[in-house]
């Protein structure tokens, strides 16, 4: 037989050559030289089998590109993934001779050939027990030779996967799993493995096949421009290394960024993060809808059955207001108005969050598309959303995640933009600056019960290194940009001073506890000059081991977090010389006496409702953020359990209270001791009671003819609330600088419904009058405080104090 001439790029150093030129050609990148690439491959290639069929005699068959070559994705290094195809008709020996004709010339190029020759039912019977193989013939794409057995070949194989989606999509997570355990979040390694950590080209190569099931299908805004940019950077780096080589070390990042046109190292790291944070949002969200999808299926026979056959329908669980649980996911109530309720993101992730429950892609994509935004400053109970969003512990990462994916985090906060998936090259650090961000909060979260404000614990988490990526000392820049954020929100100008104290000064703990000679008076004094209270030295306390914890394991230790304790205690002792003296309580208001006379005249409850605004809308209208009640009646035993009891029936949720006795003078014609209380509530859902319903209550709840106990347990067991993340359990303790004239006992435990009213019953039962009392909610952490005497009427020795405080902390945990 006479060979046949070649065509100059056919033979192999024709081909070569125009490959070096094409990968040297500067003014073709990306996704077009990767067509090129794969072109003059299929050209090259496919001449082969051709000469190499007729040369052995072959018919029936035909080359064809899988994997990644088959989607026509060829990197500078990348391995040609082939399949010989043929009908079975020819002798072995000739599809052997037609196989080596093929592969020889390719490795005589020194690329690598991942190669198999099959038949159609070969190649389906070795994709149906090995998964990794049938996710390649997904891609499969007819190069040269019987076209018509390359197309019988990808209809069959889809045809199959269809069929066998709900056992093959398990394993395929599996597989995923697995491989993201090995390799590490791609968006958060500084040496980055671009195709096998999570986020990268193989999970979006396992969302194509998710898709190719037909079952579910991946968000697809932002996917495409996601993996050409991870594609892009695979190609600079196989060019820069001359390797087949997928991870992106450190000395190799400057050059990949030249590569690619970009300033530096930092610019390419952080385009590669955010294309890695798409692609890993949008697998947390196909997979769950795959889950949902298969198990409705096996569910939905048994429930035709059960319901007569007719088709279940989905129940939807009351959240809060405007937002409801739908088959395991957070959805926007069929009532909810997004375009007329700015607070309802925070609000809608808050409630996710604490029910440790995704927000489904369609709700948060309808909040970033109609929700104006938030007024400023932020109304208060914006603030509180982010606070309880804050301070749900490891389920606030996900919901994060959904609201940063569709921009919703930028908006609320438009700074974060300078820290959204900013490299940190420090090795200590384990996550990018905003993560580490959220995970400080995620760390401060499971502190707040050592603090009395939670709410300036979590926000300073979520703020200390906010700096960062601007000029100079991010603790400098950062306090500037966290008094302007504080401000925004809503907090008062102590609390923004507060807070900038925080960011200004979090590494001041740390850095002076480890590196000053702590015996040095001086030293100590620096600190609390800089400090100020013993509040904010609480605060910047527990901010100190939330920063450490969330930086990496490397950042926090037991002798670490020995030293900065002995460091805070010696600068307390010095800031508690500083304390002020216990102020004298505000006189009643003019209503509050007007209401004092009434309860006193009638020797009933008297209560008062006025809605509480903030400032006006765009419209002009006051914007309504919840209502204060005030009521007043005799003193006597059970109030606050009876009041708190009430309020909680009534599904209204306590955001700050106050209770104190009166004795009003002889003058006022009705002398007596009288119980004001104050209490700011808001509906959890739907409208306010009237005050005429609440008042019958209380006469019933106090002359016991209703039992609060009884109806809050027979509510909950009809309708359970979702038991979402594990909060911090209580605590209790006795205030050391309490009052003269009491004793102070304090309660910081996780808000729920019911809560101040078992704290009341347990005081009743402990035989103490309560004489006055100072509850405030912020976000779900409850902050009470209750000045509590004996019976008769003075403080409680040091040892009743401390039993006290023991036997309710065990009733709350309890």
């Amino acid at each position: 037989m006479t060979d046949q001439p070649e065509h100059p790029e056919s033979a192999p150093s024709g081909y070569a050559a125009a490959r070096l030129r094409l990968l040297n050609e500067k003014a073709q990148s990306g996704p077009p030289r990767r067509s090129a690439l794969c072109k003059l491959t299929d050209d090259w290639i496919g001449a082969l089998f051709t000469s190499a069929a007729e040369a052995a005699g072959v018919r029936g068959a035909a080359l064809v590109a899988v994997g990644g070559y088959g989607r026509g994705e060829l990197s500078p290094r990348s391995d040609l993934d082939l399949l010989l195809l043929h009908d079975g008709s020819a002798d072995a020996g000739a599809i052997a001779s037609l196989a080596d004709r093929v592969w020889y010339p390719v490795w005589d190029l020194g690329l690598a050939l991942d190669h198999s020759v099959r038949t159609p039912g070969e190649a389906r019977k070795t994709a149906g027990s090995d998964l990794k193989v049938q996710l390649g013939l997904l891609d499969a794409r007819h190069v040269a030779g019987d076209l018509g057995l390359t197309t019988g070949l990808r209809t069959a194989v889809l045809a199959d996967w269809r069929n066998q989606a709900p056992k093959r999509l398990p394993e395929l997570y599996e597989l995923c799993t697995e491989r993201a355990e090995r390799q590490g979040e791609l968006q958060f390694l500084l040496e980055p493995d671009l195709k096998e950590a999570r986020g990268g080209l193989r999970d979006a190569t396992a969302l194509r096949a998710v898709a190719a099931s037909w079952l579910a299908d991946a968000p697809r805004e932002g996917l495409d421009g996601a993996r050409r940019r991870l594609m892009d950077a695979r190609d600079a780096l196989h060019l820069v290394t001359g390797r087949a080589t997928d991870r992106l070390a450190l000395q190799e990042q400057d050059q990949v960024a030249a590569e690619l046109g970009l300033l530096d190292a930092d610019v390419l790291l952080r385009q590669v993060y955010e294309a890695a944070r798409t692609v890993s949002y949008a697998s947390d969200v196909t997979w769950r809808e795959v889950n949902r999808v298969l198990k409705a299926r096996s569910a939905r026979p048994r429930l035709r059955t059960m319901l007569g056959g007719k088709p279940p329908v989905a129940e939807r669980t009351p959240l809060a207001e405007g937002v409801v649980e739908l088959e395991g996911e957070v959805v926007l109530a069929r009532t909810a108005k997004p375009e007329k309720d700015p607070v309802l993101p925070l609000r809608a992730a808050a409630a996710a969050a604490q029910a440790g429950l995704p927000i489904s892609l369609h709700a948060v994509r309808r909040l970033a598309g109609a929700v104006k935004p938030l007024p400023v400053p932020w109304p208060a109970e914006a603030r509180e959303q982010l606070v309880t969003l804050l301070g749900a512990g490891e389920s606030t990462i996900p919901v994060w995640e959904a609201l940063e994916a569709e921009g919703l985090i930028t908006q609320l906060l438009p700074d974060w933009e300078r820290v959204r998936c900013r490299p940190q090259r420090n090795p200590v650090h384990t996550w990018t600056v905003d993560r580490h961000l959220v995970e400080a909060a995620v760390r401060a979260s499971s502190l707040t019960r050592r603090v009395g404000r939670p709410d300036l614990l979590l926000v300073a988490a979520l703020l200390h290194d906010i700096g960062k990526g601007w000029p100079g000392d991010h603790s400098v820049a950062g306090e500037v940009i966290a008094r302007d954020v504080a401000a925004r929100i809503g907090f008062d100008a102590g609390e923004v001073a507060v807070l900038s104290t925080l960011v200004r000064h979090h590494l001041l703990l740390i850095e002076t506890a480890t590196r000053r000679d702590l015996d040095d008076p001086a030293t100590v004094r620096s600190v609390a000059d800089e400090v100020g209270s013993l509040s904010t030295l609480e605060l910047l306390h527990a901010l100190t081991e939330a920063d450490a914890l969330a930086t990496g394991p490397a950042a926090w230790s037991a002798w670490r977090g020995s030293l900065v304790a002995d460091l805070v205690k010696r600068v307390g002792a010095v800031l508690a010389g500083d304390a002020p003296e216990e102020p004298e309580p505000a006189a009643p208001s003019a209503e509050q006496e007007r209401l004092a006379i009434e309860a006193l005249r009638t020797g009933e409850p008297v209560l008062a409702l006025h809605a509480q605004t903030e400032a006006p809308q765009e419209d002009g209208r006051p914007e309504p953020v919840g209502v204060e009640l005030l009521i007043a009646l005799p003193d006597q035993p059970g109030v606050l359990p009876a009041v708190a009891g009430v309020l909680a029936l009534h599904r209204l949720t306590v955001r700050a209270a106050d209770l104190r006795a009166v004795e009003l003078p002889g003058e006022l014609g009705v002398p007596g001791d009288v119980l004001l209380l104050s209490w700011r509530v808001a509906a959890e859902y739907g409208s306010l009671p009237q005050a005429a319903r609440l008042r019958a209550d209380l006469v019933r709840a106090l002359d016991g003819s209703l039992d609060i106990r009884a109806k809050l347990a027979e509510r909950e067991a009809a309708y359970p609330r979702r038991r979402g993340v594990q909060a911090p359990p209580p605590r209790v303790k006795v205030a050391a600088a309490g009052s003269r004239l009491a004793t102070v006992i304090e309660v910081r435990a996780q808000d729920a419904p019911g809560l101040l009213h078992r704290i009341g019953r347990a005081l009743e039962g402990a035989g103490v009058r309560v004489r006055s009392a100072h509850v405030s909610t912020l976000g779900a952490n409850a902050v009470d405080a209750f000045y509590v005497t004996g019976a008769e009427g003075a403080p409680l020795s040091g040892e009743a104090a401390a039993g006290l405080a023991r036997g309710l902390e065990a009733e709350l945990r309890g």
